[in-house]
């Protein structure tokens, strides 16, 4: 993942005392028929980001987990408190160099397991520097 972008989830949680009925200074007295079936707003930094100071958003800079859904550009939201395990999608730093790959652990053997052909899978051994930077939690894909 060269030339990555870095985003902390640096937000302010909504006023959860705010209601939608209530009058605001210089408003008319009186609503719509509509104002009656208004949602509050959906904040998808309260959605997303579980743990703010571990979560970074992340852009993809390959297309290693196109299988999955993962495409080129793509943003990623990363959790560094959650643990990894099989199976889940993870930002590995793999002798200095940052992947995006799934962590396959079979038998007490680490393998990085891309989501294309055009990638075979990695054997993690001794004669590697690796390491779990953090899980992937969602992703934000453009249409």
């Amino acid at each position: 993942m060269e030339d990555n972008f870095f985003y902390a989830a640096n937000y302010r949680r909504q006023n959860e005392d705010a209601s939608p009925d209530s009058i605001k200074p210089n408003e008319p007295a009186f609503h719509a028929s509509g104002d009656d079936y208004t949602q509050p707003a959906i904040d998808l930094n309260e959605q997303l980001v579980k743990n703010k100071s571990t979560t970074f958003f992340m852009r993809v800079n390959s297309d290693a987990m196109i299988g999955s859904g993962i495409h080129k550009g793509d943003v990623v939201i990363v959790d560094r408190s959650v643990p990894s395990k099989s199976g889940k999608v993870i930002i590995a730093l793999l002798d200095g160099e940052m992947l995006i790959r799934r962590l396959d652990i079979t038998e007490g053997k680490k393998r990085l397991i891309p989501s294309t052909k055009k990638l075979s899978a990695i054997e993690i051994n001794d004669a590697h520097t690796f390491s779990v930077w953090g899980v992937v939690t969602y992703v934000i894909h453009n249409l």
